[in-house]
């Protein structure tokens, strides 16, 4: 039984044990975090302080620094790269910046890549530090990478600082670096990446003694004192006012610091306020702009409708003139033709007349070549018949040609249908026709008498 026990305590104590573990890594990593952050935050308000005495370069240990500081926090939680072979190989921050910041306008990254005398990941990020300080824009580079959640999830594991709340704050703490004027030299021992950066925490490790603190050392001497000596003499009374001495200069000190402190915060917040008027400002102006630039679209959208308007109404008045000129212009057509076009009486009348007068022309042709056949015809019959019998056949011949002549000059009714219907208007179209073309029937094919061809 005993034994069970235990193995049963040792069996919890083991699942105790993996909450534990969990539970000490995540407190791990949110130190981690939270070093990197102060430290950084201590390091910025440095570098401001020192840019007031001196220009800061690859020289100063506070820009160096600020530099392994922010290599560390760029590379927190930093995912390796897989390899053909499945194996995990470490990278560099450059190849999130490289691919983060591309969205940057005027950015410096196609000039880093280009950079002759920079050949590994690590130097050319830390030559992207550099130039990103002297050009004024590392806080909008590490903005606009940090907006950029899904690159960076992907170039990140969870819990690092970038994926974290902090990453907001490291984004406002680099803000007041745009104040100083930095000049640095991109061909230095600095951007050497064959050795990792190292923090000094040295300069931001200082101890401070609180006045409670001081008042009970005091004490406590001051008893260690008393229970040392056995009778209490005027001598012993000295040390006390020494330590009283030395306490308000301590308390001096201290106020001192807390005045350079609140000094160099005040400077700071100075710089970022001129930032933020300026930015203000800008946006002011700009909003002046393009107000301008809508009160004058206004303007010219209203001026254009005035004038498409006054264009349509225009149009509107051509049009309905038009149509009046043209409705009248029918009218006047229509009365014209009613006016200049005969009634059925005359038309018959003409018609009539005209086809009288072309009957009797034609008559004349066809008597005309009649005569000259009979003509003919006699004397070949008279010929013939001087040759029988000369006295009969003269009498004959002139009996038969008087008989023919008159024959021919007989009207012949058959002839009278060839002009057709003249009560019609399609009948005078016709009869127009037939002048016009001088085409009427051949009276040597219509009107020929089957007595006139010879036997």
């Amino acid at each position: 039984m005993a034994s069970r026990s235990l193995r049963g305590l040792g069996g919890n104590r083991g699942g105790g044990g993996g909450g534990g573990r969990k539970s000490l890594s995540a407190r791990n990593a949110a130190v981690e975090r939270r070093n990197l952050i102060t430290v950084c935050r201590f390091s910025v308000k440095t570098l401001i302080d020192r840019s007031c005495f001196e220009t800061i370069d690859d020289s100063s240990p506070e820009f160096n620094n600020f530099a392994a500081i922010l290599e560390q926090i760029l590379s927190h939680r930093l995912k390796g790269q897989v390899t053909w072979f499945g194996y995990e190989s470490p990278r560099s921050f450059w190849d999130y910046i490289r691919v983060a910041c591309r969205k940057v306008s005027q950015n410096c990254i196609c000039s880093i890549e280009n950079m002759e005398n920079v050949s590994s990941s690590r130097a050319k990020g830390r030559a992207w530090i550099r130039v990103a300080l002297m050009e004024k824009h590392l806080s909008e580079y590490i903005s606009t990478a940090l907006r950029d959640f899904k690159t960076t999830r992907r170039f990140y594991e969870d819990g690092a600082i970038v994926l974290g709340e902090e990453a907001n704050m490291l984004a406002g703490m680099l803000l007041g670096l745009n104040a100083i004027d930095f000049s640095f030299c991109l061909k230095g021992e600095g951007l050497d990446g064959n050795f990792p950066a190292v923090i000094d925490y040295t300069p931001y490790l200082k101890f401070t003694q609180s006045s409670d603190s001081i008042s009970s050392d005091e004490e406590e001497l001051r008893t260690l004192g008393s229970s040392g000596s056995e009778s209490s003499t005027p001598e012993n009374v000295g040390p006390p006012f020494i330590m009283d001495e030395n306490s308000w200069f301590n308390k001096c000190k201290r106020v001192k610091q807390k005045y350079q402190l609140t000094l160099e915060q005040k400077g700071y917040l100075e710089e970022l306020l001129r930032l933020r008027e300026n930015q203000l400002s800008e946006s002011v102006a700009q909003n002046k702009i393009l107000l301008q630039r809508i009160e004058d679209s206004d303007l010219a959208h209203k001026l254009e409708k005035e004038q498409l308007e006054y264009i349509i109404v225009e149009l509107q008045d051509q049009l309905t003139v038009l149509k009046n000129n043209d409705l009248r212009s029918r009218q006047e057509l229509t009365a014209h033709l009613t006016n200049q076009w005969p009634s059925p009486g005359a038309l018959d009348v003409n018609a009539v007349a005209l086809d009288t007068l072309l009957y009797r022309k034609h008559n004349k042709q066809w008597y005309e070549k009649s005569c000259q056949s009979l003509d003919q015809l006699s004397a070949e019959v008279s010929l013939s018949q001087t040759s029988l019998d000369p006295g009969q056949s003269q009498g004959d011949g002139k009996q038969d040609t008087l008989n023919l002549i008159s024959e021919g000059k007989e009207d012949t009714p058959s002839l009278l249908g060839l002009c057709g219907s003249l009560t019609s208007v399609a009948s005078y179209k016709s009869l127009t026709s037939l002048k016009s073309n001088d085409y009427l029937a051949s009276p040597t094919t219509e009107m020929t008498s089957p007595g006139l061809t010879p036997s």
